[in-house]
C-alpha cells in the first residue's frame, strides 16, 4: 500500500453491497481490465447529486458512511464519490494514492497551473505489479469527467466522442483538461494528501455543504456519465450531452417530472425523502430556476 492510502475499515458486507449498486458481483482479482470496470459502472450507476445539501442536511465524508449511503441508491459529490470508490479500490486489492486537488474554470487556467485549491480530491491507482509509469487518474467524483481512468502520462486521450489531456504541472503535480464541460480544469499534488485521509478534507467539505457562497447550496444539481455522453439536471433543466445524437435540453413542468427524472434518469433512489422533503426541495429547486430564468430575461 503506498502512502497516502488508508485501507477500508467498513465491514466485507458493506463492500459488497456497494458492488451490487455497481452491478458488479465478483469483481475478481485486481486487473487493468477491472479497474476500467469498476469505474464505469461506479459512473453510471451512482449520481453526482446534493439532493442533501440542498435540503440543510448535508452527509459527512466519512467513506464507510458513503459507501453505506451509495449501497442504499444514494449519490453525493466529490469527496462521497472519490473517498468511497477510494475505499472499495483498497479492499479489492488495488493500490490506491488520494491526493489534493482543485477543480477551475476555463477563466481560472493560470491560478490552476500556480496552485491547488483543495476543494477536490483526486485519486491515482496502480494495479498491484505494475510499473509506476503505469499509474491511472481515477475520478468518479466530477459528474462530467472521463468515462474510464486515464493513464497517468502527458498526453491527449479520446473516449468515444471526448477528448481529455493530461499535463505536469511544474512544482505542483498534474492539470487534467476537459474543454466545455462543467469542470474544465482539475489540478492535483503530487505528494499523497496524507494520514487524515477523509478528515483532511473536512474543513473544505463543511464550506462546500454550507456556505451561501458555494454552489453546490445555491444550485441543484444532479449528473450521470455513460460511454454515450452525459445527463445533467441543474435546477429544472434537465439535459443530455450528446456528440453523435445531438444535444437535448428542455424544463421539466413540475415535481412529478422532476422526482421522475432524479429516480428514473440518474438512478438515485427517493425513499429517504418524506412528503415535506420533497416540498422543500422542489419549492427550492424551483425558486432557484424562477431567479434564474429571470436573470436570462425568460
Amino acid at each position: 500500500m503506498t502512502p497516502g492510502t488508508s485501507a477500508g475499515s467498513a465491514s466485507p458486507g458493506i463492500y459488497a453491497a456497494y458492488l451490487r449498486r455497481l452491478g458488479i458481483e465478483e469483481p475478481g482479482a485486481p486487473s487493468v481490465e477491472g479497474l476500467f470496470a469498476l469505474q464505469r459502472a461506479h459512473l453510471e450507476r451512482v449520481p453526482y447529486e446534493n439532493v442533501d445539501i440542498q435540503l440543510g442536511r448535508a452527509p459527512g465524508i466519512d467513506p464507510e458512511l458513503s459507501a453505506r449511503r451509495f449501497a442504499a441508491g444514494r449519490g453525493g459529490y466529490c469527496f462521497h464519490l472519490n473517498g468511497a470508490f477510494a475505499a472499495l479500490l483498497d479492499h479489492l486489492g488495488y493500490e490506491v494514492t488520494r491526493h489534493v486537488g482543485g477543480v477551475y474554470k476555463e477563466s481560472q487556467s493560470e491560478a490552476a497551473a500556480q496552485g491547488v485549491s483543495g476543494d477536490h480530491l483526486a485519486l491515482t491507482v496502480r494495479v498491484p505489479g505494475t510499473a509506476a509509469t503505469d499509474d491511472f487518474f481515477v475520478d468518479a467524483g466530477l459528474g462530467d469527467g472521463p468515462y474510464e481512468p486515464l493513464p497517468l502520462r502527458e498526453g491527449s486521450y479520446r473516449q468515444g466522442a471526448f477528448t481529455y489531456s493530461l499535463e505536469r504541472l511544474p512544482g505542483t503535480g498534474w492539470l487534467y483538461r476537459h474543454p466545455g464541460s462543467s469542470t474544465p480544469l482539475v489540478n492535483f499534488r503530487t505528494e499523497p494528501a496524507g494520514a487524515a485521509g477523509a478528515a483532511g478534507f473536512e474543513a473544505e467539505h463543511v464550506r462546500l455543504s454550507t456556505s451561501g457562497e458555494s454552489g453546490f447550496v445555491r444550485t441543484f444539481a444532479a449528473l450521470r456519465r455513460d460511454a454515450d455522453g452525459i445527463d445533467a439536471l441543474r435546477g429544472r433543466v434537465l439535459s443530455r450531452t450528446d456528440p453523435v445524437r445531438g444535444n437535448t435540453e428542455r424544463v421539466l413542468d413540475g415535481p412529478q417530472e422532476f422526482y421522475a427524472a432524479l429516480e428514473g434518469v440518474f438512478g438515485r433512489a427517493l425513499d429517504d425523502l418524506t412528503p415535506t422533503d420533497r416540498t422543500a426541495l422542489w419549492t427550492r429547486v424551483d425558486r432557484a430556476h424562477q431567479s434564474w430564468a429571470a436573470s436570462r430575461g425568460h
